[in-house]
């Protein structure tokens, strides 16, 4: 289940966690919906956090970050990248324990510009156009720097400046 909460998740659920947020915070909530965005928006922001395992339960954190952003873009995915700097703290929580060390890979910025130089932009949203041939030799290297971080028992975490990562994440999440 845990690994299909994005699915799992329906509009019906959605607008009761909003009636659920909104009985404390009914400034926030009258300004976010439907003024900014609909429930099916809110949705899909919620669904790729649960995706990519992210918590949910700080409400109020991602309504105000929506609140926040959603009168410059209503692109679900760039929202989510939005909410996902806010909740920065949890997410890094949950991956880097306090008194441990721990190892991340990070992209050269040779690489960053070429990602992000490969964007195209649609009306429908925002695609990846790298060339096969390149995005197979970057995913073979992250695949060998990814080995050696399990090799040595610890998770591999890739580190990337945050514009990127939402493309990058794409690329690499197969």
């Amino acid at each position: 289940i845990r690994s299909h909460l994005d699915k799992l998740l329906t509009r019906q659920d959605v607008h009761n966690l909003i009636e659920n947020v909104k009985e404390a915070n009914e400034t926030l909530v009258s300004e976010l919906v439907p003024k900014l965005l609909n429930v099916g928006e809110i949705q899909k922001v919620l669904q790729n956090l649960l995706a990519e395992g992210i918590s949910i339960r700080d409400l109020v954190t991602i309504f105000e970050t929506l609140a926040d952003y959603a009168p410059t873009t209503h692109d679900t995915d760039v929202l989510t990248e939005y909410v996902r700097q806010s909740l920065k703290r949890a997410i890094s929580t949950k991956y880097f324990p306090s008194h441990e060390t721990t190892s991340v890979l990070t992209l050269d910025p040779k690489i960053e510009q070429e990602v992000m130089g490969s964007v195209k932009q649609t009306e429908t949203g925002a695609f990846l156009n790298l060339d096969p041939a390149r995005s197979k030799a970057i995913l073979n290297a992250v695949g060998e720097e990814i080995k050696k971080l399990e090799n040595m028992g610890k998770t591999p975490i890739i580190m990337t400046s945050p514009i990127v990562r939402m493309y990058f994440k794409r690329l690499t999440e197969d």
